[in-house]
């Protein structure tokens, strides 16, 4: 088995693929989490105080917050990629495992964030997209970017990751779903996109009401999971794992108001696109033909480093730059010029054969870029254009009257050095790579060991509820096995996927919602759970976890419910300007059902129920007073 793991591995080893994947997974990955940063500045008193803005605990807890937003903006451009991905790697593991996001405050995708983030310091991520390969470009500004072979990668850097992160994620639900009788009724879309709490603003009744088509979804979804792993690797039936997961997580985003998680999700969907898709689509965007062919002093190292700049946010080679030395003389318009005046200024000709100069060719590369167009069209605004001509004439003339050397050339900071995949990966010795390969192998022995592990201890031993404390040997090998979980499950995001199961749902036929009198005495909803039992936006993510899967479950904790109804009265008292100690808040509960077998219109009927008040709550000062039946399970 080892022998068969270990030719696999080096034969992905070997093989080459576009680093365009990479290099989008990692853009896609550090908006998702910029996105989710922002998220938690925004609820960070929900989250994060004990009593929210009426007791802060950590004051200084946002300015950690904004440092992990400007590494995840450095993640998505591609600067010091290797530096940025092991400091998000930190921010994630610090965030979700020691502050109240571990507990209360789950996300959903946290651990798979984890996990991701573990690959992404060892994949080439500065090899398409990033300005770490501009960095390097620049240490050679007179080699001309045209000499820059288009980056290859071993296809290993996108196997893994999708073995590890999405295959065994899939393996491990599809056992979990086996155990739900909704599952096995092919009802495991439909439950929850019937259930208030958990369903977008979009309404889906129509797509619901049809039986037949919802039961194909839900076993599409069992096939498709337990297929994935032993089956997406081979290259014609990646097309269909790539297509029909695509649709299945989109479909999570735009139904449920867990986005953050569907998003996390398609992300790792840059990885799975078969390689000769990227390479088709390169060409259908790409310019056939420059729209824009600029000249510039090839003797000037400034010039050059302006040129390399440029065209590596060309992405869709739109404009070609070409010596003026070389090639001036071939274009008519530009051989009546002067060569004083022509390396004076950057001139350039469009299509047309329309000659442009100075800021002019400035704002027709950006327009030419045709995704930068904008920038264009702003520097030919009357005053910006004026303006810039100033600052441009400026810069133009004072480096004529120089002997621009190296010296005008601005310092680009030290030279990156070698990152993990480099190091790993792009080595010419046969022995090293060999021994690379027996490593890689082996890590990868170590992490099948780990997830199964965690199938085997939740997936059937908790599931079949066997008894590991029988006798002593399996009682040592259950420490043991909690003790791998622990460490797996912390760094690496190896946790058990039991998502929307029948131990969720089974019971679940009550919401409750808080309501306010106003000083007119009138009843106005929070802005939270709204008069359907929908949370609002942007109550979602992980603010929808702590109150639809901790708050309000089939078996509500009193005490964590009075948790979290002092927290959102709190948030949402002080966001809406509320006097909290002159404030009646009232708690309202209507009932839902949750069954196993379709019902027609589910949805809509549990969005119509009636609402009963069950209870009130008021603030005096930092103290809050809950009144609740004492048996809140009964009603």
């Amino acid at each position: 088995m080892y022998k068969l793991l270990l030719s696999k591995i080096n034969a992905l080893y070997l093989k080459k693929a576009p680093a365009t994947g990479i290099g989008l997974f990692r853009m896609l990955f550090g908006l998702v989490t910029l996105q989710e940063v922002f998220f938690l500045i925004y609820f960070n008193h929900l989250i994060f105080d004990p009593i929210p803005f009426l007791d802060v605990e950590f004051p200084m807890l946002v300015f950690f917050l904004w440092a992990w937003a400007a590494v995840a903006f450095a993640l998505v451009a591609g600067y010091r990629c290797q530096a940025a991905s092991i400091a998000n790697y930190v921010f994630w593991l610090v965030f979700v495992n020691f502050t109240p996001m571990q507990r209360d405050f789950d996300g959903g995708f946290d651990l798979f964030m984890i996990g991701a983030n573990f690959f992404l310091i060892f994949m080439p991520i500065d090899k398409a997209f990033a300005i770490d390969g501009l960095r390097k470009k620049l240490l050679s500004p007179f080699v001309h970017y045209s000499q820059y072979k288009r980056p290859e990668v071993s296809a290993l850097a996108y196997y893994l990751p999708v073995a590890i992160c999405l295959g065994f994620l899939y393996f491990d639900s599809v056992i979990h779903k086996m155990f739900a009788e909704h599952w096995r009724n092919g009802l495991g879309g439909w439950l929850p996109s019937s259930i208030p709490y958990y369903i977008s603003a979009i309404d889906m009744s129509w797509l619901l009401n049809i039986e037949i088509l919802q039961k194909i979804i839900g076993y599409t979804i069992i096939v498709f999971q337990f297929t994935f792993l032993p089956f997406f690797h081979y290259r014609r039936l990646r097309p269909l794992f790539f297509l029909v997961g695509i649709g299945l997580h989109l479909g999570i985003t735009l139904s449920f108001n867990i986005y953050p998680f569907g998003m996390g999700m398609l992300v790792f969907y840059a990885l799975v696109m078969p390689f000769a898709w990227y390479r088709r689509i390169g060409d259908w965007l790409k310019a056939r033909q420059p729209l824009l062919t600029v000249f510039y002093d090839q003797q000037c190292p400034l010039c050059c480093r302006t040129v390399l700049i440029l065209n590596h946010f060309d992405v869709l080679n739109c404009v070609d730059f070409k010596s003026a030395q070389a090639y001036a003389k071939n274009y008519p318009a530009l051989s009546k010029l002067g060569e004083k005046q022509l390396l004076t200024d950057l001139y350039a000709l469009d299509t047309e054969g329309r000659l442009y100069a100075g800021v002019a060719t400035y704002a027709q590369i950006f327009m030419a870029m045709r995704y930068a167009a904008p920038i264009g069209w702003l520097l030919r605004l009357p005053g910006i254009y004026s303006w810039a001509c100033r600052r441009y004439r400026a810069i133009a003339d004072a480096r004529s009257r120089l002997t621009c050397d190296v010296t005008c050339m601005p310092d680009t900071g030290e030279i990156p050095g070698a990152t993990l995949y480099e190091r790993i990966f792009e080595t010419e010795h046969t022995l090293l790579a060999r021994r690379n390969v027996h490593k890689i192998s082996k890590v990868l022995a170590v992490l099948i060991l780990f997830q199964l592990n965690s199938s085997f201890h939740y997936g059937l031993l908790y599931r079949l509820h066997v008894d590991t404390r029988q006798s002593p040997m399996t009682s040592m090998l259950a420490d043991m096995s909690n003790a791998l979980l622990m460490f797996s499950h912390t760094f690496i995001g190896i946790t058990p996927h039991a998502l929307y199961l029948h131990d969720h749902f089974e019971g679940y036929d009550r919401l409750l919602a808080i309501t306010y009198l106003d000083a007119d005495g009138e009843e106005r909803w929070l802005p939270f759970v709204n008069e359907q039992g929908r949370l609002l936006a942007p109550n979602w993510g992980r603010v929808h976890s702590m109150w639809a899967n901790i708050a309000v479950t089939p078996n509500i904790d009193e005490v964590r419910l009075k948790k979290f109804i002092m927290k959102v009265t709190a948030f949402w008292g002080k966001k809406i300007n509320l006097d909290l100690k002159n404030t009646q808040f009232i708690v309202k509960m209507k009932k839902i059902k949750a069954p196993s077998d379709w019902e027609k219109d589910l949805r809509n009927s549990n969005l119509s129920g009636e609402w009963m008040a069950i209870g009130s709550v008021r603030w005096e000062g930092k103290e809050i007073k809950i009144n609740l039946p004492k048996d809140i399970d009964i009603l």
